[in-house]
């Protein structure tokens, strides 16, 4: 099957790769705060030197701990040594899908083929508990996806997750992990990692020694099914992790599936509810393949970070300008587009601001586009 659209060919050298690895490793910048800082400053050593300043005037103290060059060098050795690279958002091996969500990576961290990551890709996620039928449902599924040249992601969890990749490693799996690579979760998973790094593709947004935490599983989520055209969820109870990959999908503006079970099953009670809210039901590979097939390569991601580029949309606010935007936040979450109306200043004074704060870590960002002060 043909790939989808590569990246626009843009390449980092290792001076700036090291600078984009610092920026991100930054206290209080994520991928929001990222692409506005390069995409302001016209590249990440021009935001590096000014974010002491850009902190200070969000109302911090202390300015953000920013590593070393000596630390960027030692993470992207360590990863090296793992036979693994770092892939900038941008760059013709990041996975075009992923570009399009709200909050990409700027950098991911790859070990094994990066060519599966411009493929079409479908998510299968479901039960850590799973039943025999499950994941018997799930083998299935995923080798009539991989012999139709899909790609299959999952997050490397027990259950159906395992099944998913065990099932398409012949064909094309991508692993998509919490923490970092040379900290393997769940342990007893450790090898298969290790296969899929050999045979497909292990990802991770985490600094190397990063230890998997409760919190960093819905990040990891918004990665797999943001590599995916769809996302299938095969088995899930009611509070399953799963749905928070489907509802994340579904944000992202992917199609979202489901398997049906027994109402008695209650691994079967958060797939039932997900057909009840409009998932489309799974009972074969051609259920999938039939609304995903005409999908291919129509995701047109937004133009990310540029290096060399500084933008113009970003002003200096006046103190009175600053003044006024800080009014209008609070502890509840308000629109950034209801703070352009309601401050009357450009857009890109109302972004100046928030990254200040967001610096100072003194922003919350909520799904939706709004924001809160912490």
């Amino acid at each position: 099957m043909a790939g989808q659209k590569a990246g626009s060919g843009m390449r980092l050298d290792d001076e700036q790769r090291r600078d984009w690895l610092r920026l991100i490793r930054t206290e209080n910048v994520g991928p929001r705060a990222f692409r506005n800082l390069v995409n302001r400053f016209g590249g990440a050593r021009a935001a590096l030197e000014a974010l002491p300043g850009l902190a200070r005037r969000g109302g911090s103290l202390i300015p953000p701990r920013i590593p070393s060059p000596a630390e960027a060098e030692d993470e992207i050795a360590a990863l090296a040594r793992l036979n693994g690279r770092f892939i900038a958002i941008g760059e013709p091996d990041y996975p075009p899908p992923l570009r399009a969500i709200d909050d990409p990576p700027p950098l991911i961290a790859l070990r094994g083929r990066a060519e599966l990551l411009t493929e079409p890709t479908v998510a299968v996620v479901g039960s850590r508990n799973a039943s025999g039928a499950g994941r018997t449902m799930t083998a299935r599924l995923v080798r009539g996806l991989g012999d139709a040249g899909w790609v299959v992601a999952s997050g490397l969890a027990r259950g159906i997750d395992t099944t998913a990749h065990e099932a398409s490693l012949s064909t094309g799996t991508i692993a998509v992990i919490a923490g970092a690579h040379d900290r393997p979760y769940p342990r007893e998973n450790e090898a298969l990692q290790a296969r899929i790094a050999e045979q497909g593709a292990v990802l991770s947004e985490m600094p190397m020694g990063w230890e998997a935490r409760a919190r960093d599983f819905p990040r990891r989520n918004r990665l797999v099914s943001g590599l995916s055209l769809g996302v299938v969820v095969v088995e899930a109870a009611e509070r399953s992790g799963s749905l928070i990959t489907a509802r994340l999908a579904g944000e992202q503006g992917r199609e979202v599936f489901a398997v049906p079970g027994s109402p008695l099953d209650p691994r079967a009670g958060g797939t039932n509810a997900l057909i009840k809210q409009g998932a489309a039901l799974v009972t074969d590979v051609a259920d999938i393949i039939d609304v995903l097939r005409p999908l291919i390569g129509r995701l047109e991601p937004p133009a990310g970070p540029q290096e060399g580029s500084e933008g113009s949309d970003y002003a200096e606010p006046a103190d009175d300008a600053r003044g006024r935007i800080l009014t209008l936040l609070g502890p509840s979450p308000v629109g950034i587009d209801d703070l352009v109306v309601l401050s009357g200043r450009p857009a890109g004074e109302v972004q100046v601001v928030l990254l200040e704060l967001e610096l100072a870590g003194r922003l919350e960002r909520h799904a939706g586009n709004a924001v809160s002060l912490i």
